[in-house]
């Protein structure tokens, strides 16, 4: 390998070594059978001086004590995870959390660069993409149902909907025009780069559920792009957030790469919190085989009755 690593037929060269934000281990995420996790341990000293107290403000100021990453072994239909436990009677803090340097990322590059190639690959695994599909039928309005339009952000090759789901109006946002035109639920699609042009290219008050997948971890400005979700969902519209532990990590925001899952879903409830006109997050932990499959999350809200 010569001092390098071949993912997916590309010569890259090794990983650099962390920032002081990130965690030791970084979980990179290459496709559907090949991940790849990478451990640099940073020095003690510098774990004492910044992440260390990045993880206790979170741990302690925000979640009151929560015993977080713990898990029950139950099935996942009646298993009461602690992470669904994150985002009940949240005392936010009175200011917006987080500061520019926390969406940092290891590799700063222009991301339509970084997706120029088509990436026909799935990120999470089988199961966890099959509880995703789950959860999308037990919330989506039935196929065919006249009027009602969804919109998936920073959208690929597959939007993980459920099986032969058609609406008269699917849009995506995403990053490939490989990739979008191969999307067999989308009905049209826009190419744009929202780190760097937030604003959606859409009416207002024009989608009754958006969607982004394992995505919103790349989001470096994500009140702006809350608060555009807000802007074109009609009232009482739905907004589905969903992660896993799977990601790109050069590309991932370094407050992401620095934490864990609980952890995750306050960050992304946060983003609903302080945008502002949305109803109180509501968290679910749908992995379907905890600790033997991809985890899988959903942090959801609703816009507020206008």
């Amino acid at each position: 390998l010569n001092g390098k690593m071949s993912v997916l037929g590309v010569s890259c060269p090794p990983p650099a070594a962390p920032p002081p934000l990130l965690t030791p281990a970084f979980g990179w995420c290459c496709g559907e059978s090949m991940s790849l996790r990478v451990f640099s341990p940073p020095s003690r000293s510098s774990i004492r001086r910044s992440f260390r107290p990045r993880r206790l403000f979170l741990h302690f100021s925000v979640f009151h004590g929560l015993m977080l990453e713990s898990f029950s072994s139950a099935s996942a239909s009646s298993r009461s995870s602690k992470v669904e436990e994150v985002l009940n009677n949240v005392e936010w803090p009175e200011q917006f959390p987080f500061k520019q340097k926390d969406f940092q990322r290891i590799d700063e590059t222009s991301d339509t660069l970084f997706y120029s190639s088509p990436r026909f690959v799935t990120h999470i695994d089988d199961p966890a993409i099959n509880s995703l599909s789950k959860f999308y039928a037990s919330v989506f309005p039935p196929s065919n149902t006249p009027g009602v339009a969804l919109l998936d952000v920073c959208s690929s090759w597959v939007s993980h909907y459920p099986e032969g789901y058609k609406q008269e109006r699917i849009a995506g946002l995403g990053l490939n025009e490989e990739e979008l035109k191969q999307n067999p639920v989308l009905t049209e699609y826009v190419v744009q780069d929202l780190n760097t042009s937030p604003q959606f290219p859409f009416e207002d008050n024009s989608f009754d559920v958006i969607t982004n997948v394992v995505s919103v971890d790349y989001l470096t400005r994500p009140l702006d792009i809350f608060k555009e979700m807000r802007r074109v969902l009609k009232s009482r519209g739905l907004a589905i957030m969903s992660f896993s532990n799977r990601c790109f990590w050069t590309k991932a925001i370094s407050i992401w790469n620095a934490t864990g899952d609980s952890d995750h879903v306050w960050i992304v409830g946060s983003y609903f919190h302080y945008t502002g006109g949305f109803e109180p997050p509501q968290a679910l932990d749908i992995s379907p085989n905890p600790g033997q499959t991809d985890p899988m999350y959903v942090v959801f809200s609703r816009k507020l009755e206008t």
